[in-house]
């Protein structure tokens, strides 16, 4: 769309609002309405003023001020708030006129822009794999003299013990509502075995659907939906691949959709790693191809069927991994998904169809069209510009250095001896390990100005002081029950 069709548009749904939406440091959308009659074609060049002091990592308050501009091609309207167009921003200093180089969305352009300037590829397309959990409802809190949290679903395997008594005044008899309100069909999903079930143990196929269809109303093409592996409502609804810039936009998108259509059925869909103890969590699997002129460079005659270029961008993209992570696996949860067992990466290495590898080539994908491989690391908590960005930016390092990958491990991961792990490489094991690797090995970020010394400064910083060592200096539910009686 260009802004004159945007504004016509406006006009022939009868809108009167447009909602201004841009992403924070860390990731989080934020948003701040207008009355429809400020939109003009002007206003897709002259942006709207906001106070960036606002924003945790950006703008001091004496230099607060910044911009947002809108982009006519996100143009949406809103399923959620009535008559309301919205806008996806870009942010801009008001002062110089340029891009914001904390602005997560000007870094993912800033990638695209690199990878075109150096004539590797065109495009770089990414298919994203989003897990999310959907509770009946969730209780938590944390301060000086408590700390918990209790999830509720009538699909989880710990509700099927509650039993509904005679008539209450929380049901009639025969309704299977127990004296706390929570129904019990006897169909809640087994530990580990919420793989594709149909209902009625499958309680949230018609949600997913009503998710997907609309992802569709707002311009994002589904693949599909089904039941993930994990008890107590995990989800995957699946979107199709996209360049760089769309799918961190869409992914955006797709949170806002998942969260709302959830609220109005009375639920509540959370994108956390690991909110379930010993059950599977949720990853953010991205799915890497490049293309230049209309062709794809990532099939040949190698392994798992890939060319060159791919396998040396498989090579680049496990060097930095571990760098990569602080941006991919941005949370202090992020790291109790990485354990053994839930088809979770533990060990930085690639195979043909192995999906407890860092990096899995699918077997599915024979055409040249669809070769790609699977980057199996990131968590949809991350921020998802910032993670598309850092790792198109491993994967160009290594086609530039025609980095070896090394030789894939096609062995269970999880079953390896000690011999034969001790020369695969572990991911990170906390948040703390990402970073400091993100200040040791970030060099290749900020080729082509895509990231800059402050961005990178900044997230270490922000990271370990308002979640590192917030976590640290908290007492944890579980030493209660492991110390309380030392």
């Amino acid at each position: 769309m260009t802004p004159r069709e945007v504004l016509a548009l406006c006009r022939e749904r009868d809108l009167n609002a447009v909602d201004l939406r841009f992403m924070d440091f860390p990731g989080t959308q934020k948003h701040f309405t207008r009355p429809l009659s400020r939109l003009t074609e002007a206003s897709f060049e002259e942006g709207f003023g906001f106070d960036g002091s606002g924003m945790r990592g950006w703008q001091a308050v004496n230099e607060s001020d910044l911009l947002v501009v809108p982009q006519a091609d996100t143009a949406m309207v809103d399923p959620f708030m009535d008559r309301t167009l919205a806008l996806t921003c870009t942010v801009r200093d008001p002062v110089t006129g340029e891009d914001y180089p904390k602005d997560p969305r000007n870094i993912a352009r800033n990638a695209e822009r690199y990878m075109r300037s150096l004539g590797i590829a065109d495009e770089a397309m990414i298919g994203p794999e989003a897990e999310f959990f959907v509770f009946d409802s969730v209780a938590f809190d944390s301060n000086t003299h408590e700390s918990f949290y209790h999830l509720d679903s009538a699909e989880g395997q710990w509700t099927r013990g509650r039993r509904a008594p005679f008539p209450t005044a929380q049901g009639p008899s025969g309704t299977g509502v127990g004296s706390d309100g929570v129904s019990n069909s006897g169909y809640q999903v087994r530990q580990g075995e919420g793989y594709f079930p149909t209902p009625p143990t499958d309680t949230l196929q018609s949600l997913r659907s009503e998710i997907m269809a609309v992802l569709e109303e707002v311009g994002i093409a589904a693949e599909g939906h089904h039941h993930e592996i994990a008890t107590a409502g995990q989800c995957e609804v699946d979107m199709r691949f996209a360049p760089l810039l769309r799918t961190a936009d869409n992914l955006l998108r797709y949170k806002y959709v998942v969260k709302n259509v959830a609220a109005r059925r009375g639920k509540t869909a959370t994108f956390m790693p690991k909110p379930l103890y010993d059950d599977a969590g949720n990853g953010l699997h991205l799915h890497l191809s490049l293309w230049k002129d209309g062709a794809p460079l990532f099939a040949g005659g190698n392994y798992g069927g890939l060319s060159d270029t791919a396998l040396h961008a498989l090579g680049g993209i496990l060097q930095h991994a571990p760098a990569l992570f602080a941006f991919c696996c941005p949370t202090t949860n992020s790291y109790k998904r990485l354990v053994p067992g839930f088809e979770a990466p533990v060990n930085l290495t690639y195979s043909y169809r192995n999906r407890s590898a860092a990096v899995r080539i699918p077997v599915n994908a024979q055409r040249p069209e669809d070769k790609r491989f699977e980057f199996r690391v990131p968590d949809p908590s991350c921020n998802a510009h910032l993670a598309c960005a850092a790792l198109l930016m491993a994967a160009l390092d290594g086609i530039q250095n025609r980095t070896d990958p090394g030789p894939p491990l096609d062995k269970d991961l999880y079953d390896l001896g000690s011999e034969e792990v001790r020369d695969v490489p572990p991911v990170p094991a906390t948040l703390a390990e990402a970073l400091s690797a993100l200040r040791n090995d970030h060099e290749f970020l900020l080729r082509g100005d895509v990231f800059t010394e402050d961005v990178i400064d900044t997230w270490i910083r922000v990271k370990t002081e308002h979640e590192v060592q917030a976590v640290r200096r908290r007492p944890h539910p579980h030493e209660f029950a492991l110390y309380y009686d030392v």
